[in-house]
């Protein structure tokens, strides 16, 4: 009989309330989060309706009054009901509430609050990557989570090594919906190794895991991890570094997907089906490899070139900076040429301990990123790439990208 024992992860850094400590530019979204109240009404014009909002879902969680909803069908935006203030305003924000802005990863100067919150400083320009400890090529050594599994495998064994250590009690994912035939992402909670296993995969169309948040919370979990596209990524730290109450405190892992988009859920029946009759119900696997390479459930193997996906684009990704997950405890992502292992970038102390945990117990096997400097100048590029997205006028700081790299 193995007896598992518990594995206690290092506590978040310990800062000041970042309001606190950094001095507010004089106008706009330059500005840090000053003492003043800040709330739906300054969310909803400077992210929501600018052009910033990835839709993680975040502000939506956070908000201990339920006036905030989500689009999941068109927009993938937050909503603000009619009532206790109508779409522009809240209420309860004039009454004080700021947990809403306080819970979002691109309000105001994010990037260096968050930075300076997990690293003690915040990157340099030729991070464009963001700040890492180390990078890695992993993947799962167990069988069974690695053909299930995107790449490595290296998200499945994470969770079912957490759950399995009493790391975590459940994790934030997306499932497939209806029964799992589908490919339309839906957030749900993984609590078991069965659950992990039935939502592994990477989805190309979007979905908010942060939403499964209450249920994880009905269901009685306390420590949970969030797996989730890089804006999603970064909502943990944000919440801690903004003191957003228990929420941040239950998020007690995160673990971030390289992403440079995501498509509406439109291009199943516009462009698959209606160009290549390649019928959603009849799809078992997407990858992304220069193409999108599709697996059939008969067995047999289609790609469609990348570039006719633009016109699918979802909106809230097109000014998103972050390829990188770089708020993560670990950023994952299968891009280089090893297509059995995962490109991994351990940030911080919690996600250094869950991977030497990992590696102690078997249960991965690493090797040095620089085994493979093309998935290491990929994801320079694509970051690169990424952070030119982000609009002039905002905190200019994502910008910030070097003219070469070395």
């Amino acid at each position: 009989m193995t007896v598992r024992m518990p594995v206690r992860l290092s506590k978040r850094p310990t800062t000041r309330d970042p309001a606190s400590e950094q001095p507010a530019a004089s106008t706009g979204y330059h500005e840090a989060m000053p003492p003043e109240k800040l709330h739906w009404v300054h969310l909803y014009r400077e992210v929501v309706t600018s052009g910033l909002c990835t839709g993680c879902a975040a502000c939506v969680v956070a908000c201990p009054y339920d006036v905030l909803g989500y689009d999941d069908e068109e927009t993938y935006r937050p909503f603000h009901v009619d009532t206790d203030g109508g779409i522009a305003d809240c209420t309860h924000g004039e009454k004080g509430c700021t947990l809403c802005t306080r819970a979002c990863p691109r309000f105001r100067s994010w990037e260096t609050e968050i930075d300076q919150y997990l690293f003690g400083r915040t990157r340099t320009v030729e991070e464009v990557a963001g700040v890492t400890q180390q990078v890695l090529l992993t993947r799962a050594t167990d069988p069974e989570l690695l053909a299930a599994g995107q790449d490595g495998g290296l998200v499945s064994a994470i969770l079912v090594w957490a759950l399995e250590h009493d790391v975590i009690d459940a994790a934030l994912v997306s499932a497939l919906e209806g029964d799992g035939n589908g490919m339309k992402p839906t957030p749900a909670v993984a609590r078991t190794r069965a659950d992990v296993l039935a939502a592994a995969g990477s989805r190309y169309t979007y979905s908010a895991n942060t939403l499964a948040y209450a249920k994880a919370i009905e269901s009685g979990a306390e420590r949970i991890a969030l797996v989730g596209m890089s804006c999603q990524a970064s909502a943990p730290a944000v919440m801690s570094a903004r003191k957003a109450g228990k929420i941040a405190r239950r998020l007690t892992l995160s673990i971030g997907l390289l992403c440079s988009k995501t498509f509406d859920d439109a291009i199943f029946e516009e462009l698959f089906e209606e160009r290549y009759g390649i019928a959603r119900k009849d799809i078992a696997k997407i990858n992304i490899k220069g193409v999108f390479q599709i697996w059939l459930r008969d067995g047999s193997y289609q790609e469609v070139p990348l570039k006719e996906g633009r016109a699918w684009t979802r909106e809230g990704c097109k000014c998103c900076p972050d390829f990188s997950a770089e708020h993560a405890d670990i950023a994952t992502g299968g891009i280089g040429a090893y297509p059995n292992w995962t490109l991994t970038l351990v940030r911080t102390d919690r996600g250094r301990e869950v991977i030497e945990g990992m590696v102690a117990d078997g249960a991965i096997e690493t090797r040095p990123g620089e085994e493979d400097p093309g998935a290491l100048d990929l994801l320079a590029k694509l970051s690169r790439v990424s952070r030119r997205r982000w609009p002039e006028g905002s905190p200019p700081e994502p910008r910030q990208v070097p003219v070469k790299l070395s």
